[in-house]
């Protein structure tokens, strides 16, 4: 991996946090963020909450399964069949059937039909023969999410109470709403389609009565970059940290950092960086924290003695 900043220029922001240059630097290894916190993690009930929450195979499809449109870009899979100035987006479409063709190269596509808000016809090709698709396990159309997994992890989730684990809060207008806080109660109060990227979105009113929204995908941990165990946990996160002062984590919760927090406390609040510098001088030893957003934290003796934001 490529290092963020050169050695020497890693030197001179010391220099800018501290005022003063390291000496008689004896090493100074390189590590990656997951070299930071490493280790074996046993399966929780969160890696597997949402596992059964998944798109269905096209052999349980049916005439009238219905699809939410998360993006107007459908209109690029649908090609001409799809009306002119006709906006799909937030839309739902629902499933009339699958036929078998021949391309213009006389290889054997499916034909998936669907009828469009207005009743307009609109066909997807797949580049696969009926026959296969048929096999395989799930099946999904670009930019919709079917009707079926919104149903089911609203019915899971709808009501109930979570620890968020992000700071990434959005508001009605899918903007951030600046004030998310991490491993604060939450209750939900609806799940429905999310977007081109995550298809769920989470509703949901914390502690203080500020409602905000939360994008995520179905499915067990590690389908996907964002599942529900990288979002929610159903246990409160402070109850594993009983040491940290509780103003230190009120920081954390809102993702800040003080001077003479530990690297532990520091992890919670920013994440683990993209990347770490260590190395020793004849007085302590020190190690600079390096985040893709520019964020340098300067730790002596794993106590936070300056940082940058």
């Amino acid at each position: 991996m490529k290092r963020l900043f050169p050695l020497s220029i890693l030197f001179v922001l010391s220099l800018m946090l501290q005022g003063c240059f390291f000496t008689g630097v004896e090493s100074t290894p390189k590590i990656t963020a997951g070299d930071v916190k490493r280790e074996r993690e046993p399966v929780t009930a969160e890696d597997t909450f949402l596992a059964r929450v998944a798109d269905a195979p096209l052999s349980d499809w049916y005439p009238g399964k219905e699809f939410v449109v998360t993006d107007s870009r459908i209109s690029l899979i649908f090609g001409a069949s799809i009306p002119s100035g006709e906006e799909l987006g937030g839309k739902t479409i629902t499933y009339v059937g699958a036929d078998e063709a021949t391309s213009v190269t006389g290889t054997s596509v499916t034909d998936l039909s669907f009828l469009s808000p207005s009743g307009r016809r609109l066909v997807y090709r797949i580049n696969r023969p009926l026959a296969r698709l048929l096999e395989e396990k799930s099946l999904s159309v670009p930019y919709t999410i079917q009707r079926s997994v919104i149903d089911s992890a609203a019915s899971a989730m709808t009501g109930r109470t979570y620890y968020i684990l992000t700071l990434a809060w959005r508001d009605d207008r899918d903007t951030g709403t600046g004030n998310g806080r991490k491993f604060v109660e939450v209750t939900i109060d609806s799940v429905t389609a999310g977007n081109s990227h995550f298809p769920l979105k989470a509703s949901f009113t914390d502690g203080r009565g500020v409602s905000a929204r939360i994008y995520f995908h179905p499915g067990a941990k590690g389908d996907f970059p964002r599942t529900f165990p990288g979002v929610f946990s159903f246990t409160d996160p402070r109850l594993r940290y009983p040491s940290i002062a509780p103003e230190t984590w009120t920081l954390i919760t809102e993702g800040r950092v003080a001077e003479g927090m530990t690297r532990e406390e520091c992890r919670l609040a920013l994440g683990a960086p993209k990347e770490v510098e260590r190395g020793a001088t004849q007085s302590f030893l020190h190690e600079a924290w390096l985040y893709e957003n520019g964020v340098y934290l300067l730790f002596e003796d794993g106590i936070l003695k300056r940082y940058r934001r």
